[in-house]
């Protein structure tokens, strides 16, 4: 496909990589965050609810701010991870953090909706058998809610492909090394004759979503025909 020039496959594919990284990270604390909000009753479970829906109320050049503050080179957290080699700031890697943590609460709510659709009555029989519960959930809770994991990872993917406000404010937007799809698209429409390669990127994020979001239909309308007994 050579409709695509070299600066903006290189911008596909690093969003592609930011994003895959990004989801797959969060995948296992999604999981267990959704989970914990799901099933278990503890203090401060509505604390930790707000704090895992604050990067969606919060605008996203307040979470990269807060993110350059905390896990930049002079930060807390990243000038002792920069002891050891470890940066985020103005990395790739830090743009796969960012849009990570954008993403998360979209991944968790839907997770956590597809455990709350689980009987728990099932769970309850399979611990009168004896299982432990991390059998049970691993036989039982899990297998049932695959499929919202599956929508939420999903979810989770698409929105770290179109994130921008959170990656430009930690990351900058360095060609070949920070500049995503939003970045790219942003810096063509600040060029004289930019339009078309970022209307061509535009496409793309476009084609993106909406794979992503009739996908999760798909398989949220999957949850409900299982649980409900009815066809999709």
């Amino acid at each position: 496909m050579n409709w695509l020039g070299p600066e903006e496959w290189r911008a596909v594919a690093l969003s592609l990589q930011v994003s895959v990284w990004a989801t797959l990270v969060s995948l296992p604390l999604g999981i267990f965050v959704a989970y914990a909000l799901a099933r278990w009753s503890f203090p401060g479970k509505q604390l930790l609810n707000g704090i895992v829906l604050l990067p969606l109320i919060l605008p996203p050049v307040v979470t990269g701010y807060l993110l350059l503050l905390v896990m930049g080179t002079q930060g807390p957290v990243g000038g002792l991870l920069a002891e050891f080699g470890i940066v985020f700031a103005f990395r790739w890697t830090g743009a796969a953090l960012a849009a990570g943590i954008m993403a998360f609460p979209l991944m968790v709510r839907a997770i956590r909706l597809s455990f709350e659709a689980v009987d728990a009555k099932l769970e309850q029989a399979g611990a009168t058998l004896g299982a432990a519960p991390t059998w049970v959930f691993l036989t039982v809770t899990l297998p049932m809610s695959l499929p919202g994991i599956v929508a939420g990872a999903i979810l989770a993917f698409a929105k770290a492909m179109g994130e921008f406000g959170a990656t430009i404010t930690f990351v900058s937007n360095i060609p070949g090394q920070t500049r995503t799809i939003p970045s790219a698209i942003y810096a063509f429409l600040q060029v004289p004759g930019g339009e078309s390669s970022a209307m061509k990127l535009v496409l793309v994020s476009v084609a993106v979503a909406m794979v992503a979001l009739l996908l999760s239909e798909m398989i949220g309308r999957r949850v409900a025909a299982r649980v409900g007994g009815r066809d999709a």
